[in-house]
């Protein structure tokens, strides 16, 4: 059985097409927290676990200002994240041979944790895909998907009209990776002003 997938074998995928309606529009992962940019925390933790990164993300790429590949939904229309996902995956078949997998994230999560990689290729064993989950709550957008799972996605996407992400997850056999939530939930996201509130707290508290 295999138990873990070394970093070359891993493509990093930011989610960043975000819309932060709750925090009042525009790009959340360009949002400050604790004097630093969302997005920029999430590359921080990303980059070590990974071979590469990109960001998926639609728009002027200049925008994030970042020395990685921006690379934009492959469907019209902004299907949300799946097409995120698939991005990601046809990505690394067409420009990243060396990775067999994709490990997905979004750009608000400035407290990903640092074993996320490892944890996941080794609770994936031989299934398809590997979600985090913490304090009973599943993460489907965060993941860790063989690039052998791209004509699935997008047939689910182009033929099924499908968007949702647990449906993505299910019909991949996707198995899930449990995390402590305590001294607190490393998948915390943010998507109100509290969220943003308490993400500052648990950073400045960690110093």
């Amino acid at each position: 059985m295999t138990t873990s997938a070394p970093p070359a074998a891993i493509l990093g995928v930011i989610l960043a097409g975000g819309l932060s309606r709750r925090m009042g529009g525009g790009d959340k992962g360009l949002r400050m927290v604790a004097g630093r940019r969302l997005l920029d925390r999430a590359i921080e933790r990303l980059t070590p676990q990974v071979g590469a990164v990109i960001l998926s993300a639609n728009g002027d790429p200049a925008r994030f200002g970042v020395a990685l590949p921006v690379v934009p939904d492959p469907l019209p229309d902004f299907p949300g994240p799946l097409a995120g996902l698939l991005a990601g995956m046809e990505h690394a078949v067409a420009r990243a041979p060396r990775a067999r997998h994709i490990l997905t994230v979004p750009a608000d999560c400035p407290l990903l944790p640092e074993d996320l990689a490892t944890r996941l290729a080794a609770g994936k064993g031989e299934a398809a895909a590997a979600i985090a989950a913490s304090g009973g709550r599943d993460h489907p957008v965060i993941g860790l998907w063989d690039v052998s799972l791209a004509p699935l996605l997008r047939h689910l996407l182009v033929a099924e009209g499908e968007r949702r992400v647990r449906a993505f997850t299910a019909r991949a056999g996707a198995v899930t990776v449990d995390w402590p939530d305590e001294p607190y939930d490393p998948f915390l996201n943010v998507n109100t002003p509290e969220d943003l509130a308490a993400a500052e707290a648990l950073i400045a508290g960690s110093r």
